[in-house]
């Protein structure tokens, strides 16, 4: 494995199979790897699987209960068969999951949205900011002056707090992140972004193997940021963070083991994390293709200011 010693992915390999797939086989496709529910003709889209994604490891699928989710004090993982969709209040013919929000201890929210014929969005409350992310579709953003802004499947849009805009989709899902902007006196308020990955540059990553992108400007404005990080089959962190920072997580493609606290969790694409500050973490990718997660991280603010 690339970025591993022969320990280390001697150790990796048995932790697999003695952890997670006890008394069975790895299927073919790896440990979180099973066939999906259904052939679509789609299935070679970009971040398919996050909205069609494999419910359940073959060999447990004669445990109805299970579920990979957990919650614990310091951090969470949602999987996709957990995910609770129901309408969002003021929208129109639209249905969220919220995957991260202050019940657990966050200071974000962060939640899927699945639009449907002649969807629109509603505004957020004041002095919330959003940033939206289109992992499937394309929705038409309408912002001041009547200026409008087609969003595809890897495009995004940071709306800041208090602005007049609009959603307007058909068949979509978007990942919505919103939180209450922390103002910071001197510093003028921040603009609206309209993007995509692909344009960003790729940054340099000192000690680090894996490939990143920051989707905002890292200007004092702006109190949070979203990073799109690549790992190749085999590449892993080099420091195993502990910081002040919170993340939300969204696996947009391929699959790995998370460590969160004393804990390891098998992860694949369509996996949300949310981690408190001070929680260990650290991530491998393994599986057979690249793995790509969205994270949303807090920047540019003095931890002694709440963030609540």
């Amino acid at each position: 494995m690339r970025g591993f010693s022969g320990k280390q992915a001697f150790l990796l390999g048995l932790l697999l199979h003695t952890v997670i797939m006890p008394n069975s086989a790895a299927p073919e496709g790896g440990f979180c790897s099973v066939s999906p529910s259904y052939s679509s003709p789609s299935s070679d889209a970009l971040y398919w699987k996050v909205t069609n994604p494999t419910l359940s490891p073959s060999n447990l699928k004669d445990l109805p209960g299970f579920t990979r989710s957990k919650y614990k004090r310091d951090h969470a993982l949602i999987s996709p068969e957990s995910q609770v969709f129901s309408p969002l209040s003021n929208w129109v013919n639209a249905l969220g999951a919220y995957l991260v929000s202050p019940a657990m201890g966050s200071h974000f929210t962060m939640y899927l949205a699945k639009m449907q014929e002649g969807s629109r969005s509603a505004l957020p409350a004041k002095d919330i900011e959003r940033f939206v992310f289109v992992v499937q579709g394309s929705c038409l953003l309408s912002v001041a002056l009547g200026i409008t802004h087609q969003l595809d499947v890897d495009f995004y849009a940071y709306i800041p707090p208090n602005s007049d805009h609009l959603l307007k989709c058909d068949v979509a899902t978007l990942v919505i992140l919103e939180r209450r902007y922390a103002r910071l006196e001197g510093y003028v308020l921040p603009e609206l972004i309209i993007g995509s990955t692909d344009e960003q540059p790729l940054l340099e990553t000192p000690g680090e193997v894996f490939e990143l992108r920051k989707l905002l400007p890292t200007s004092p404005s702006y109190d949070f940021n979203i990073h799109i990080m690549d790992f190749q089959p085999g590449e892993y962190l080099n420091i195993k963070e502990v910081h002040y920072n919170q993340h939300g997580l969204l696996l947009l493609e391929g699959q790995g083991i998370y460590r969160l606290g004393d804990n390891w969790y098998p992860v694949q694409a369509g996996d949300a994390i949310w981690m408190a500050p001070f929680v260990p973490q650290w991530y491998a990718a393994l599986g057979k293709n690249r793995s790509r997660y969205l994270l949303y991280k807090d920047v540019n603010r003095d931890p002694l200011i709440s963030l609540s």
